[in-house]
């Protein structure tokens, strides 16, 4: 079956091997350890990760933080239920959201949104529709900035295979990377929910870069692709950026021989995206819709760690394009078989 046949990418998964919850201590997760180059699988631990790192070496973390993005409500008009998704906002407070209600809403309607805590919280004015039906502008009732409103109205923006989308008050922390700075997500880079500051610190210690990134993950970042190949899908795009700072600390790990260790598939693609036809990496600031498949020649990433991912998925597409695809299928395979825990709160793999 050709690479470009999106059936491809499709495999099946045992539901139970799905993980509500992360394992209680972050680096506790398994670890698969795949070698490129010698087509090896082993089975480890996050907390043995030092042991496949050298002092030369760099990690790129990306540092983007959720947002609590899910909002839910009622609708004033109706009194029906109602639920959205905060995606951007413009410079004057305009938000743009995803919503989701029975019914047809309409311009003008307003919507009483519900605080985690059960409370009534302020009130958003549906402005105007866009393209896509279920996209709306929407006005925030409140002299508040928006990420003061989202502290006290959002929700964390659980996937929807993690309890049906349904946070439990320990997601405020367990669905954030112990690195987070830079607000602006609406779904984490999972592979840094594996690191405590304990591990980052040996880490250190051992002599390696840890290197900031940012990727603020959309909401389209988990979204099975729906054309029949992969060549037909248009990827969404997403804000990124990699400093001068950053770039120099990369450049001056790999003059010394070090490797360049993406954490995510978010880090690779913030890389990647900021370098140039020839390779050099360049500092970079803006947006990326870089879709990573098969025939792409990575430039600027020379390992990486990744969680295990949803069929049928652009995150899954750029591993096995990057781990080689017989060898990342078979990695697929060995871990169902080993009864790892898949997707977001799941188990890691790190490929060399």
């Amino acid at each position: 079956m050709s690479e470009n046949n999106l059936a491809h990418y499709d495999f099946t998964l045992p539901h139970e091997l799905i993980a509500q919850v992360p394992v209680a201590h972050r680096v506790d997760a398994r670890l698969m350890v795949v070698e490129r180059k010698s087509g090896t699988i082993a089975h480890h631990h996050v907390r043995n990760l030092p042991a496949f790192l050298q002092p030369e070496d760099c990690l790129v973390l990306n540092n983007t933080k959720v947002l609590p993005a899910r909002l839910i409500g009622q609708r004033t008009q109706t009194g029906g239920h109602w639920e959205g998704l905060f995606l951007t906002a413009d410079e004057h407070g305009i938000w743009k959201i995803l919503s989701k209600t029975r019914g047809k809403l309409t311009s003008g309607e307003q919507v009483a949104l519900q605080t985690p805590e059960g409370r009534v919280g302020i009130s958003l004015e549906l402005l105007a529709r866009q393209q896509d039906d279920n996209t709306w502008l929407v006005k925030p009732l409140s002299d508040d900035d928006t990420l003061t409103i989202l502290n006290r109205v959002g929700w964390v923006p659980i996937p929807p295979y993690i309890r049906n989308g349904r946070m439990i008050p320990a997601d405020r922390e367990q669905y954030q990377t112990v690195y987070a700075s830079k607000p602006g997500a609406v779904a984490a880079p999972t592979a840094g929910l594996h690191f405590s500051p304990e591990l980052l610190a040996h880490i250190q210690n051992l002599g390696l870069d840890l290197v900031p990134v940012t990727l603020h993950v959309g909401a389209g970042t988990f979204k099975p692709i729906a054309t029949e190949t992969i060549e037909q899908h248009i990827m969404h795009y997403e804000w990124c950026e990699i400093t001068d700072k950053a770039v120099a600390r990369i450049q001056r790990r790999r003059q010394q021989g070090g490797r360049v260790i993406a954490i995510g598939t978010t880090s690779v693609r913030v890389l990647e995206s900021a370098s140039d036809d020839r390779g050099e990496l360049q500092p970079f600031s803006g947006e990326t819709n870089l879709f990573i498949k098969p025939g792409y020649t990575f430039r600027s990433v020379d390992a990486m760690m990744t969680n295990f991912h949803l069929p049928l998925s652009t995150l899954l597409i750029l591993v096995r394009t990057f781990g080689g695809d017989e060898l990342i299928r078979r990695a697929y395979e060995e871990a169902i078989a080993e009864k790892y825990r898949f997707y977001s709160y799941g188990d890691a793999m790190l490929i060399l």
